[in-house]
C-alpha cells in the first residue's frame, strides 16, 4: 500500500474517532458535522488522485455525487429531496459499475430492480406512506439493497466494494430507525434509537472508505 493511502487511512481514523466521540458525548454538533463532511471530502480527493481507467472514473463520479448529497442532508439540513435524489444517482452509478464488473445483460436486471421498487412502493401506498420524500427514499433504498446483494457475487477481488455497500445498507437502516423515533414512543426503545443516532456514521464512513479503496482493482 502506497504512502498516500496510509496517510489517507490515518487521517480517516483520526476524523472517525473524533466525530464518534463528539456524537457519543452529544457535544459539539457543529464540529461533528464539519469532521464528517471533511471525511467524505477526503474520500473524493483520494479518488481524484488515481488513474483514469473507467472503473476509477465511475467511483470518482459516485463519490462526487455523494459529496453533493451530504451537502444537502448533512451540512445544510434541507432540500432533502435533492439529497436523496443525489443518492439515487450514486446507486445508479454503482449499478453501472456492477454491470461492468460482472457483465451480462443490463435490461433484465434493471427491469427486475424497477419491479422490486414498484412492489415496495405499492405496499407503502397501502399504508398511506407515499409522500414524495418517502417514495424517493424507498426507491433509493431498494436500489442500494439490490446493489449490495449483487456485489456479493463479485468475488474476493472486490470484497472491499461489497463490504462498503453492505455497510452503506447498515447506515441507512440506522437512518430509518432514527426517523422512526419521531413516531414511536422512546420508552422501551431508547437504547435502539440512541444506537441508530451514532450508528449512522459508525457504518457510513467505513462504507465510503472501502468503496474508495476498491477503485481500479485489476
Amino acid at each position: 500500500m502506497g504512502r498516500r493511502y496510509l496517510v489517507f487511512l490515518c487521517a480517516q481514523a483520526s476524523l472517525y474517532s473524533a466525530f464518534l466521540t463528539l456524537d457519543l458525548l452529544q457535544v459539539g454538533s457543529g464540529w461533528s458535522t464539519a469532521l464528517k463532511y471533511g471525511s467524505i471530502l477526503l474520500c473524493f480527493l483520494l479518488s481524484c488522485g488515481g488513474g483514469q481507467d473507467p472503473d476509477r472514473r465511475l467511483v470518482r463520479a459516485a463519490l462526487g455525487v455523494t459529496l453533493l448529497a451530504d451537502l444537502f442532508l448533512l451540512v445544510l439540513g434541507r432540500w432533502y429531496l435533492a439529497g436523496v435524489g443525489a443518492f439515487c444517482v450514486v446507486q445508479a452509478l454503482y449499478f453501472v459499475r456492477l454491470r461492468r464488473l460482472r457483465g451480462g445483460r443490463v435490461w433484465p436486471r434493471l427491469l427486475l430492480r424497477l419491479a422490486l421498487s414498484g412492489a415496495v412502493l405499492l405496499v407503502a401506498g397501502r399504508f398511506s406512506a407515499l409522500e414524495p420524500l418517502t417514495a424517493l427514499s424507498v426507491f433509493y433504498f431498494t436500489q442500494l439493497a439490490a446493489n449490495a446483494l449483487e456485489s456479493l457475487f463479485l468475488g474476493r477481488r472486490y470484497a472491499a466494494f461489497s463490504a462498503g455497500l453492505v455497510l452503506f445498507v447498515c447506515c441507512d437502516l440506522c437512518v430509518g430507525l432514527q426517523n422512526l423515533s419521531a413516531f414511536l414512543p422512546v420508552s422501551g426503545h431508547g437504547g435502539l434509537f440512541a444506537f441508530a443516532r451514532v450508528g449512522m456514521w459508525l457504518f457510513y464512513l467505513p462504507s465510503q472508505v472501502l468503496i474508495t479503496l476498491s477503485a481500479g482493482k485489476k
